[in-house]
């Protein structure tokens, strides 16, 4: 059975051969464990595609995780100027916007003179106004900055043609390098957009304060998050995942959860099946008190599932409750159980889900977050063999 079939058989709660591994590792761990510079994997699309397949051949991954938007060809025409310090290559553009690329971390981008991003101000942004909340904060964290390649800032952003080819070129690179392996797309949840949007404490200050105006915002983000899935669903993906990382307890409510997030997450997740691929939202930290709203929503699995102390998912007890309705991916304490762990911890923890996840299909063995740029890669390397001698289905 090829990866493709494996992962396709625990998401549908079928019969694979073993349970199928797929970890999203960190931008951070591509930048020091593959051989291209990382500014091109984070910024040239075809870079990042090998990257990708790179790693997923070396850990021998059932799939991989596409969870940047592809970039022009020509990115680097775009920059004023590039320069080294220390061990970060500085990215300097027209507009006066700065980018550092560190060697184990996500680039960060900065104002003139390493000034914070711009963000929308909740109580003057006015929602039939769109140059009100076009600022180079917003764009930059969910778009990775299209507004420098060109993209015309007025544009229906609602309307997949508004969209330039670009921005499925790193999905449509992986497909093609990996034809035997599940491909999955990402989109930003309405909510993570909303964060972006006005700075993560503003926001949940107006998530009180402006209610209505965060409603009326979630909806354009909404049409935006949709045009994006019509968009990856044209391309071949095994599946889109839904990034909602700051849904979580440790950020809002339950009661929050199920008027700001869930609503908006559930046409995502209706849309991603109307393009006839299978659902599943990435949610960080402690989701155990809100498990049933999920699964109230038409999403078809869950990603992270962090167990404590990061969060609040036993996955025995997530698998004997809500088994039958997802499929789950993750579980595996990526601080203390893959980065910090001696070895036969590690090789305890892989069992354990093993056990716990291979009854029944419908599990795929991973770290609950991103893998840690400094996980050791001879340790990936032993979770296919792991899930082959421990989670057969022969």
């Amino acid at each position: 059975m090829n990866s493709k079939r494996r992962v396709f058989e625990a998401m549908n709660h079928g019969r694979p051969d073993r349970v199928p591994v797929m970890c999203q590792l960190a931008l951070g761990h591509y930048f020091l464990n593959c051989d291209y510079p990382p500014s091109e994997i984070w910024f040239d699309s075809n870079t990042f595609a090998k990257a990708l397949i790179d790693l997923q051949q070396r850990y021998r991954f059932d799939g991989v995780l596409v969870n940047l938007p592809g970039r022009p060809k020509n990115w680097r025409d775009f920059l004023s100027s590039s320069s080294k310090e220390g061990d970060s290559e500085i990215l300097t553009w027209p507009s006066g916007l700065v980018t550092a690329v560190g060697p184990d971390d996500n680039p960060h981008t900065f104002g003139p003179g390493k000034t914070p991003l711009e963000r929308a101000d909740y109580k003057t942004v006015d929602i039939n106004d769109p140059a009100t909340y076009r600022t180079p904060g917003y764009v930059w964290n969910t778009w990775h900055a299209p507004h420098l390649w060109d993209i015309d800032p007025d544009a229906d952003l609602a309307d997949p043609g508004a969209y330039p080819e670009s921005f499925t070129a790193a999905l449509r690179a992986a497909r093609q390098l990996g034809p035997g392996i599940s491909v999955h797309a990402e989109i930003f949840s309405p909510f993570t957009h909303l964060l972006e949007f006005f700075g993560y404490e503003q926001a949940l200050f107006a998530l009180i304060d402006e209610p209505r105006t965060c409603h009326a915002l979630l909806e354009v983000f909404t049409a935006f998050a949709r045009a994006q899935v019509e968009l990856y669903g044209r391309c071949d993906p095994d599946a889109i995942l839904v990034s909602s990382a700051f849904a979580g307890a440790g950020f809002i409510s339950r009661e929050m959860y199920k008027e700001f997030v869930a609503p908006y997450e559930d046409r995502l997740y209706r849309a991603i099946t109307e393009q006839g691929v299978k659902s599943y939202v990435h949610t960080c930290g402690a989701i155990g008190d809100r498990l049933d709203l999920m699964a109230e929503t038409s999403v078809n699995g869950i990603d992270t599932l962090d167990p404590p102390p990061l969060g609040t998912v036993n996955l025995d007890q997530a698998k004997a409750e809500y088994g039958k309705r997802f499929f789950f991916k993750g579980n595996l304490d990526a601080v203390n159980e893959m980065l910090n762990a001696d070895d036969e911890t590690f090789d305890q923890a892989v069992k354990d889900r093993l056990e716990i996840g291979k009854p029944g299909a419908g599990y795929i063995l991973s770290s609950a977050c991103s893998v840690a740029p400094h996980v050791r890669p001879e340790r990936l390397k032993t979770l296919a063999d792991l899930a082959q001698r421990f989670g057969s289905h022969r």
